[in-house]
C-alpha cells in the first residue's frame, strides 16, 4: 500500500477550473494512493447533491478513481478508533474516521484541504498538498 492517503477533498479538484489544483490532484491520484469507502461516498455525495453530475459520470469518476487506489473498507476497528480520535482530537466524527482509516492503512502522509496542515496524530501527518513549495 501507498504511503499517502487522499482525502476527497483533494480527489474532487479533478472537477475543479482551478488547473494548478487539478493538476496536483491529478498527480496524487496517479501516485496509487490510499483511500476509504467513506471518500468514495463522500465524492458520491457531492458529484449527486452539490454539482449536480449525471449519474454515468459519477460513475466515470469512481471507475477512475477505484483504478488508481487502494480503497480502505470501513470495518467495527476503524469506527472504534474514529472516535477516539475525535475524542481526544476534538476532530469531527467523518475527518476522524477519515484519520483513522489513514493509519490503519499504514499511510504516513494524509492529504487533505480541509485539516490543521502540519498536524501529526497517531504516527500520520496532515498535509494541505495545495501548499507544497513543489506545487
Amino acid at each position: 500500500m501507498s504511503d499517502i492517503f487522499l482525502d476527497s477533498n483533494v480527489i474532487l479538484y479533478l472537477l475543479s477550473s482551478n488547473e494548478h489544483k487539478a493538476d496536483i490532484a491529478e498527480k496524487l491520484l496517479n501516485q496509487k494512493p490510499n483511500i476509504s469507502v467513506q471518500v468514495l461516498n463522500e465524492i458520491t455525495s457531492v458529484c449527486h447533491r452539490k454539482i449536480k453530475m449525471p449519474w454515468d459520470e459519477i460513475h466515470e469518476l469512481l471507475a477512475a478513481v477505484k483504478a488508481n487506489c487502494t480503497i480502505v473498507p470501513l470495518t467495527v476497528d476503524t469506527h472504534a478508533q474514529a472516535v477516539q480520535i475525535a475524542q481526544h482530537h476534538r476532530l469531527s466524527f467523518y475527518d476522524s474516521h477519515i484519520v483513522a482509516a489513514a493509519v490503519m492503512s499504514g499511510a504516513r502522509t494524509l492529504m487533505s484541504e480541509d485539516m490543521q496542515n502540519g498536524m501529526v496524530m497517531h504516527g500520520l501527518r496532515i498535509q494541505n498538498p495545495f501548499t507544497l513549495p513543489e506545487c
